[in-house]
């Protein structure tokens, strides 16, 4: 197996899949590969890869996702890559499991767009609940023909013929058995399966369901992975570019001449693209420096204080998230009405790893590795704009320093690209910090204004929600309430996006983060105004079951007291739906209401998330959200005036600190009849509901935009 972090030989030697692909592009492809058995795959539309087909257009031949050597080992080929969410180590597990193969004799290459078969991207926790799937289908059927082989070669009927470990027994005379790297011979093998298998029940499971640690656990803590910005080429330079000061500001004069007498620096100049290369990184940051441009500068009157007045000037068309009865009625039916405004600033992705992306030139035939969560969108981009073919075009992904939905878009894949044409050389491009932040494409401000009612009984009758620029992504209802409306107003793309004075886009588990604080700190609310404590009013109004079973989870692990807020304790609670998984948080707060610093003491997380493949993966997924998530709770946000951002390092924005870490504790609720959901993003999305709620608990504040920063936090409690 090629590893997948690592500069791969002979890329001439590959040929890559238009799409769709054609059996016999396959079959030749996968012969430059070494072989191995192809197994074709009756298509129906009950199955995964159908469904997905129709969706994403999906190659034709899905036979791509696995390769079975003549030693015996399989290869998974995963159009997903590896950012830290542990899809590397789960997914060998579900191949495993269905070709009943040892988990340790699979392999995985994932992201590279001339051995992996075509995927969208690598976002909204879907590498296990949807592609999950088409793997499994794929191990199933392998296994069959494998059988099929065997047959032939032990003649003994199927019926008598058992896999285990990557081999097909007769399991009347064991002895009589024959391994799948014997049957395979190296050779490509073609054969069919008149009826599929099915997948195996959570029951009969042995290695789907078990904690394995994560594959590239040794390598990153001994500093032995590779990122793009890893790569090395003989000859190769590195880039810096010239970049403006503000967002719209224009070019008015450029001199470059100092940095051209600088010994072996490189003046690239094309249109609208400056750049300086050098065979040093620190040469190349220095003969930026020398370089003197003048700028037009933009006067938008828009800054981090009125950001909220200018997006509601213009709002968009509202869309139905969910609705239900009528809001009239519920209003009648409400004998107190809550009504408020929540509010979130623009929040960036603030990875270690900045967007970096490596080129190198072969002839015609272009290979970038980049940092990135959608390499064949990249792909398709890169062809696109540079007018390259696109079987010309490869990208290779290696270990991705977090994207969190941040490297969903990649500039840098494309100006690393045009440098390396330009120059001649191979070219490796990294952002600075100040440039990660400037490009980055932001989590938005957003607007959320909530009417609800409630009756005598505790009941809430009214839910009247309206969200403004954050999406849908949360804000459908799973609350028991008969009159209620959910409406969007814009999300990141499309016009809502030109209301913004800099890019936005996918932050991760989009919108749900502003959706859920929003709507639990409301809940919240109205429990406090029926005089009822927080758990029994949410139980009180919902029917749920799943719901109901994460919030019982949490609360006994939590402790829970039942006690109306603010009890002073400072116990918060939040609960939501996020990639199919239902998650409830309860956590514990101190507040100096001098300061209005906020310490959080413990959280604890519960989830539902159906069969879960790894829980280890799944755990510490849920640990990194909640450890995340103090970030956008407390302290992260971008500050800004005429397009010019004030926040452009760590000195200024600032991230969670280990000394902030509360005690965590997770639980996983069995529901295995349930197929696996998403892990990588629902703890987050109620860190926001948890913390305000918490808060109010201790003081009686109500905190209603985030951040919840000292200044906020005090200037909340001072309101009372």
């Amino acid at each position: 197996m090629m590893p997948e972090n690592k500069p791969r030989e002979n890329m001439d030697a590959v040929i890559p899949f238009s799409l769709p692909v054609t059996r016999r592009q396959f079959l030749k492809r996968m012969g430059v590969l070494g072989g191995g058995i192809i197994v074709y795959f009756t298509v129906g539309d009950p199955s995964a890869w159908a469904r997905m087909k129709r969706r994403e257009n999906v190659p034709t031949d899905f036979n791509a996702f696995l390769r079975i050597g003549a030693d015996g080992r399989v290869s998974c080929l995963s159009g997903k890559i590896e950012m830290g969410q542990g899809a590397m180590t789960a997914l060998p597990q579900m191949l495993a499991e269905e070709m009943d193969v040892s988990y340790d004799a699979v392999d995985i290459i994932m992201g590279d767009t001339d051995l992996c078969a075509w995927d969208s991207a690598t976002v909204g926790s879907r590498s296990i609940r949807e592609f999950g799937p088409l793997l499994r289908e794929a191990a199933v059927e392998a296994r069959g023909v494998l059988k099929e082989l065997a047959a032939d070669y032990l003649m003994v009927p199927m019926a008598r013929l058992q896999t285990k470990d990557g081999v097909v027994f007769d399991k009347t005379r064991p002895i009589s058995r024959v391994t799948y790297g014997q049957l395979t011979k190296g050779k490509i093998i073609e054969r069919y399966l008149k009826e599929v298998p099915p997948l195996k029940p959570a029951s009969e499971c042995t290695v789907m369901g078990k904690p394995f640690l994560r594959r590239d656990s040794y390598e990153k803590v001994t500093g032995k992975a590779h990122f793009t910005g890893d790569i090395r080429l003989p000859g190769m330079v590195y880039a810096r570019i010239l970049r403006p000061p503000a967002h719209g500001a224009k070019l008015l004069k450029v001199d470059t001449s100092a940095a051209e007498k600088m010994s072996g620096v490189q003046v690239v100049r094309d249109n609208d693209l400056i750049a300086v290369l050098h065979e040093l990184p620190d040469e190349a940051e220095a003969a930026l420096d020398k370089i003197e441009a003048q700028y037009s500068q933009p006067d938008t009157g828009v800054d981090d204080k009125n950001i909220f007045e200018h997006l509601m000037r213009k709002v968009p068309d509202p869309e139905i998230a969910s609705e239900g009865g009528n809001l009239q009625t519920g209003q009648s039916l409400a004998g107190t009405i809550i009504e408020e405004t929540y509010l979130n600033s623009y929040v960036a992705h603030a990875t270690i790893e900045p967007h970096t992306a490596t080129a190198r030139f072969e002839g015609s035939k272009v290979t970038v590795w980049v940092s990135t969560q959608a390499p064949f969108r990249d792909q398709q981009m890169i062809s696109e704009k540079l007018n390259i073919p696109i079987k010309n075009v490869r990208v290779i992904t290696p270990y991705v320093g977090a994207g969190f939905g941040g490297k969903s878009t990649n500039q840098q894949a494309v100006e690393v690209v045009r440098l390396a044409r330009l120059s001649g050389r191979p070219v490796q491009l990294a952002y600075s910090r100040a440039e990660e932040f400037f490009y980055d494409r932001l989590r938005p401000a957003a607007i959320v204004k909530i009417k609800s009612g409630l009756n005598s009984a505790g009941k809430i009758v009214l839910w009247d929600y309206h969200v403004y620029y954050a999406g849908s992504r949360g804000a459908e209802q799973f609350y028991d309430i008969p009159h209620h409306l959910e409406a969007t107003h814009g999300g990141t793309g499309g016009s809502a996006a030109k209301s913004h004075p800099f890019g936005v886009g996918a932050w991760r588990a989009p919108g749900n983060n502003t959706n859920t604080y929003a709507r639990e700190l409301n809940i919240d609310l109205m429990a406090a105004r029926a005089g009822i404590d927080p758990l029994e009013f949410r139980l009180r109004n919902l029917k749920d079951s799943r719901m109901i079973g994460v919030l019982n989870a949490a609360a006994k692990k939590f402790g829970w007291k039942s006690a109306k807020a603010p009890s002073g304790r400072g116990f918060g609670i939040a609960c939501g739906i996020d990639a199919g998984t239902y998650v409830a948080l309860m956590a514990e707060v101190e507040v100096d209401k001098g300061s209005g610093k906020v310490k959080v003491n413990r959280v604890v997380c519960a989830q539902d998330m159906g069969f879960v493949v790894n829980p280890q993966g799944a755990q510490l997924q849920m640990e990194g959200c909640i450890t995340m998530g103090l970030g956008y709770c407390l302290t992260e946000e971008i500050h800004f005036k005429n397009g010019k951002m004030d926040d452009l390092n760590f000195d200024t924005y600032e991230i969670p600190r280990f000394s902030w870490l509360p005690k965590i504790e997770t639980v996983l609720v069995e529901n295995n009849d349930l197929a696996p959901q998403g892990g990588g993003e629902p703890a987050i999305v109620c860190m926001g509901g948890v913390i305000a709620t918490a808060i109010h608990d201790a003081t009686g504040a109500k905190l209603f935009q985030l951040p919840m920063t000292p200044e906020r936090v005090k200037a909340a409690i001072q309101k009372i």
